[in-house]
């Protein structure tokens, strides 16, 4: 089930969170690394601007929906998805690991939200173990010498999971160099969501998400930062719905 958006043929190939888990489980037993993305609107006008964007999430080997307009788009182009953002996916990879005897690191953030994050994850979490703590330094080039140690690191201290906190494109840049440097690591980008445990950034309230207003709450926390970039977001809304509807008729 694969929704291709506009010129930068990027799609999102699971469609649920059911799905997710069970394909991260039977990669796990394969002893097979993964690159999980979660795409939303940010990351589509992200895409449209940057080749190297592009390359590294054509290198994910998963690519989830991360936004309601993304699971709006799929739907009217004929395509089932649920919504299945990276914040709320850490809690159940988190349990796989743990019931498959897979370890934990965690890259990005800073060390007192890792730290924090950590102790979090395996209070939640029976039987996890947290191998490896890496906040790497301002200004990170993941595809740089810094990014080579660091998958030294990674590989040394037999994590299979790794969660990626560096925000995009930087995460995605980072899982997909992964790929080759880590080849047995799973890697997954999600945002701030280790920031969110550790209590150094605030979601949204659930009635807030319940409502699909998640992106509003956010602009309105900080108007400055958030808002231009959600603007760029509204921006391309017509002409993916447009190929949506192209989508859904062409198939029928």
């Amino acid at each position: 089930m694969r929704f291709i958006f506009d010129t930068t043929e990027i799609s999102v190939n699971v469609p649920d969170q059911a799905t997710l888990l069970r394909e991260v489980r039977d990669r796990f037993r394969a002893k097979a690394g993964f690159a999980l993305a979660t795409i939303n609107l940010d990351h589509l006008v992200k895409l449209r601007s940057s080749a190297s964007f592009r390359a590294a999430y054509a290198a994910q080997d998963l690519v989830t929906a991360d936004g309601n307009p993304i699971v709006w788009l799929s739907r009217l182009a004929g395509k089932d998805m649920s919504l299945v953002p990276g914040s709320d996916s850490i809690l159940p990879l988190c349990r796989v690991a743990a019931e498959e005897g897979v370890t934990l690191a965690l890259v990005g953030s800073t060390e007192a939200s890792l730290s924090a994050a950590a102790d979090y994850l395996q209070s939640q979490v029976p039987g996890l173990t947290v191998v490896a703590k890496i906040a790497p330094p301002f200004g990170f080039d993941p595809n740089g010498e810094e990014a080579a140690a660091i998958f030294d690191n990674l590989n040394q201290s037999g994590a299979g999971l790794c969660l990626i906190a560096l925000g995009a494109p930087k995460q995605e840049l980072f899982a997909a160099a992964g790929r080759q440097k880590s080849p047995t690591i799973g890697f997954a980008s999600i945002g701030a969501g280790l920031d969110f445990f550790a209590g150094t950034q605030t979601r949204a309230p659930e009635w807030v998400r319940k409502f699909a207003m998640e992106w509003l709450w956010r602009a309105l926390s900080s108007p400055k930062r958030l808002g231009p970039r959600y603007l760029k977001c509204i921006a391309i809304l017509p002409g993916q719905v447009i190929r949506a509807v192209f989508m859904r008729f062409s198939q029928g």
